[in-house]
């Protein structure tokens, strides 16, 4: 019978290694199932977080074109609002110029009225206002406008002869054109 029993102990020994290894299968199974679960969760946060971070470069890029935009649209909106006040006091200042030519026995007087135009000016300076340059320079129909045409062999082709009236620009754009008499 003690052999029928050592038979029954290594069979029973036998099943539980069976019983143990099955368990530790299960477990390696389970471990890789997890594993292999928690690397498609990594790879589902990666692909979130690459998603997420390209709209936060997409919206950073459309912020910063905003600003851009918007600058512009104020610097043009400057400029405009700016050319209309100085557009209104373009005719005292072509006066006073006119009044400064003008000849005066007064010198007092002459000097007040020059100051007073040099006021003008340095406040139109100030506020980025410039003169368009005109007697001897090429004719650009763009900052001139011509309101004769002479024939004169001591200037060159479209040169500026005489200026009648001033030409005022802000920046790149255009005031008032000058008034001027154009050469050949």
């Amino acid at each position: 019978m003690l052999d029928i029993q050592k038979v029954g102990d290594k069979m029973s020994e036998k099943e539980e290694n069976a019983k143990e290894e099955n368990i530790e299968i299960e477990k390696e199974k389970e471990t890789k199932e997890e594993m292999n679960k928690e690397k498609k969760e990594q790879a589902t946060l990666k692909i979130q977080l690459e998603e997420t971070e390209d709209r936060l470069k997409r919206v950073a890029a459309e912020f910063d074109n905003y600003k851009k935009r918007s600058s512009k649209e104020k610097e043009e909106m400057y400029s405009s609002i700016m050319g209309d006040v100085v557009s209104n006091f373009l005719p005292v200042i072509d006066n006073l110029e006119k009044a400064v030519q003008s000849k005066t026995e007064d010198e007092g007087y002459k000097q007040g009225v020059e100051l007073v135009l040099k006021q003008f000016k340095d406040v139109l300076v100030a506020n980025g206002v410039k003169e368009i340059e005109t007697i001897g320079k090429t004719f650009d129909p763009e900052l001139h406008e011509a309101v004769s045409l002479v024939a004169d062999e001591n200037l060159g082709e479209k040169e500026i002869k005489e200026e009648y009236r001033k030409g005022y620009m802000i920046g790149n754009k255009v005031i008032r054109h000058s008034m001027v008499v154009v050469a050949n």
